[in-house]
This record gives C-alpha cells, sequence and structure tokens, in this order.
C-alpha cells in the first residue's frame, strides 16, 4: 500500500523517538496512540488556509470544521477499508446460513452476519497494518485492528444491514436484480453512515481508528 501524505488539516504530533504517519490508525492501547494522547495540547496546525483558526478552536457545529477536504478524504479512504471488511463477512455469512441453516430464523442470521462482518474487518486490518506502509508486527497489528472504534463498525453495519432487511428481508437471491440493487444500495448506507464521526475523530482529535 501506497504511502499516504498527511491531510493538511490533521494534527501535526510530535515524538520524541518515534515518528508515525498520523494518516494511519492506531487504537488507544497501543504505544503510538498512547504517545498521541499524551500530546493533544500539543498546538494544531489543522488549517484550511493561512488564515483560518486551528481545528482545536473550531466548534463541530460551525461550518469551517467540516470544510477540510483533505480530512475528508482520509476518512473516506479509512471507512472504505473498513467497509470491505464488513462487506464481505456480513454478506458471505448471510449467505451461507441462509442456505445452509435456515431454520436459525432470520433475526439470528443478520445478528451473525453482523458479528462475521466485524470479524472480517479485523482480520483485513491486520494484513493491511502489517504488509501495508505501517509494516507493524503481527501481534501489534492484531491488537490494533482489534482496537478500532466499534462505534464506527457497529454503525456500518446497522445501516447496511437496516437497509438490505427493508429492501429484501434480508435474503440473499443472486439471480435477482433486485438484490443487486438493494446491496448496492445498503453499501452506500453502510459507507456513509460512520463517515462523518470517523471525518470528527481526525479532525477534532487526530485519530483515524475506526
Amino acid at each position: 500500500m501506497n504511502q499516504i501524505a498527511r491531510p493538511s488539516c490533521l494534527r501535526q504530533t510530535r515524538f520524541a523517538t518515534l515518528s508515525v504517519p498520523l494518516g494511519h490508525r492506531y487504537f488507544a492501547s497501543s504505544p503510538v496512540t498512547r504517545a498521541c494522547e499524551s500530546n493533544q495540547s500539543t498546538e494544531s496546525s489543522c488549517q484550511n488556509t493561512k488564515s483560518s483558526p486551528p481545528a482545536s478552536s473550531l466548534s463541530t457545529f460551525s461550518k469551517a470544521f467540516w470544510a477540510c477536504r483533505s480530512t475528508w478524504r482520509r476518512a473516506g479512504i479509512n471507512t472504505l477499508r473498513c467497509l470491505i471488511g464488513c462487506t464481505v463477512g456480513d454478506f458471505s455469512a448471510l449467505w451461507t446460513l441462509q442456505s445452509y441453516y435456515p431454520e436459525l430464523g432470520m433475526n439470528t442470521i443478520m445478528l451473525a452476519s453482523m458479528a462475521s462482518g466485524i470479524t472480517t474487518s479485523i482480520i483485513l486490518e491486520t494484513v493491511l497494518l502489517r504488509r501495508g506502509a505501517d509494516q507493524l508486527s503481527w501481534t501489534m497489528a492484531a491488537r490494533t485492528a482489534m482496537g478500532m472504534s466499534m462505534v464506527s463498525m457497529l454503525a456500518m453495519e446497522v445501516a447496511e444491514n437496516a437497509v438490505d432487511y427493508h429492501l429484501t428481508g434480508g435474503v440473499v437471491a443472486f439471480q435477482d436484480p433486485k438484490f443487486w440493487a438493494a446491496a448496492v444500495l445498503s453499501i452506500g448506507a453502510g459507507y456513509l453512515a460512520p463517515l462523518p464521526y470517523n471525518y470528527l475523530r481526525l479532525r477534532k482529535y487526530g485519530k483515524a481508528c475506526h
């Protein structure tokens, strides 16, 4: 995975012995994030223009806070990575359980599919953190992935499954064009639901762990 430039609107944090691209995601219990959190008082350089105020001084209800395009791009990439993992695990489990264990009932199948989606997302993130630009050890990559924000992942799974259930009743029917149309809409909902939250964490706290 190519190194992604640090968004100009994100908080710059200096480390005494370790320099880490803030564009990548770390969880609260990792050494990297603890270092970030200990430097939360560092003056923010998050500016859209030379004359704009730092992000820390902006209200989350102000238009300027939500106007940083580089932060939207970074949040979008992070959300897309999570979406891929969640969608693969979710739909795979949905199809498998409906095909081989229909007696479980749709409610149980949907809940199991959501759990599967979160698990797959964690596995994918572990591989990306180990093999990508971060080059973390397998142990640290797994811990980081498991520490991703559950708020973001749950919002994604709930939105995706709610739309799918509303449109198809949760039934996987590969031969039906309506199923594919519903899948596109549900995936779109799963992407959009946590996106503002991920942007807020990046913009306000310099955290990209979702």
